[in-house]
């Protein structure tokens, strides 16, 4: 694994990989990568933080292991758990031979085969021999207070103790991205522990650039329209905002439709590719707002 040497290096080799980023985040991301330290991106819902996670890897070319965070996420999910299904299988086969030697047996069922690692597991076994994997922990807000205190202690010495088989510790420390949507306060002590970064919605230059990189085949003149029309729907008073995310599903949409140029009629037959609750749709198809938005658009052209 080697790390691009300057910042420069990281922000062109983001841009290598279609992924665009102000100086600020390349900056980060560059002394993340220097300091071994948790990169923790926060941020409205779509503005590319977990796409930093997957580019990092493809840029260092190494895994990616994703720990998608839920309510309810507990430890043993999250880390390791015994194959119970195989181990009483065996139990049983030893019962059916006559050959139940009990110390034997158990330290044949609790042996690393029939251990069932789960990615934070995963990620301390395979940080060795130099190389380390890009972990992903999206959507840390999702997740309890319970297991974000466990995972405090687990970026403090990146070791795992399974009571059967002892401490597995990671020999060089993984590259860490932890992404929040900010629906819960995250601890300062673990906050404490990364790097961070705040992820804004992008200015028009930039998403245009990332809707020319991401979707090449839509037109200039349509691409702009898209962008400014999104930059302005974003100013609306709407219960989900559309990310980049949305802005590249709606742009890959129109390309499909070999569509030129963003018109009310089109606006209304794709709008379900960058809106998702039906509030905000009843917001945007009002003849007014329609209006108002298309405006935005034409007037970004050139």
């Amino acid at each position: 694994m080697v790390i691009p040497p300057s910042i420069e290096a990281v922000q062109q080799a983001l841009a290598a990989h279609d992924y665009v980023a102000e100086r600020s985040l390349a900056t980060t991301i560059f002394l993340a990568l220097r300091m071994r330290r948790p990169l923790f991106l926060e941020g409205e819902p779509g503005v590319g933080k977990t796409e930093v996670a997957k580019v990092l890897a493809r840029m260092l070319q190494v895994p990616l292991i994703r720990l998608q965070c839920y309510e309810g996420l507990d430890v043993h999910t999250a880390v390791y758990e015994w194959n119970y299904a195989r181990q009483m299988l065996q139990i049983r086969l030893a019962e059916a031979t006559g050959q139940v030697d009990r110390d034997r047996l158990l330290a044949e069922i609790f042996s690393p085969d029939f251990l069932i690692a789960r990615p934070l597991l995963q990620v301390v076994q395979q940080s060795r021999d130099g190389q380390a994997p890009v972990l992903l922990i999206d959507e840390l807000d999702r997740s309890d207070e319970e297991f974000e205190a466990f995972l405090l202690e687990l970026l403090s010495d990146f070791q795992i103790s399974i009571p059967e088989l002892g401490t597995i510790r990671a020999e060089v420390p993984p590259i860490v991205v932890i992404t929040s949507n900010r629906t819960r306060e995250i601890h300062d002590a673990l906050k404490r522990r990364c790097l961070y970064y705040w992820v804004e919605y992008p200015t028009f230059e930039k998403e245009l650039a990332i809707v020319q990189r991401r979707v090449p085949g839509l037109a200039e003149r349509l691409a702009q329209q898209v962008v400014a029309f999104v930059q302005a729907l974003r100013e609306e008073d709407l219960y989900k905002p559309p990310g980049v995310a949305e802005t590249l599903d709606w742009a890959e949409a129109l390309l499909a439709l070999d569509r030129s140029e963003l018109d009310a009629a089109t606006v209304s037959e794709t709008l379900g590719a960058l809106l998702k609750y039906r509030d905000d749709l009843e917001v945007v198809l009002q003849p007014e707002v329609q209006a108002r938005l298309l405006e935005a658009a034409r007037m970004r052209e050139g």
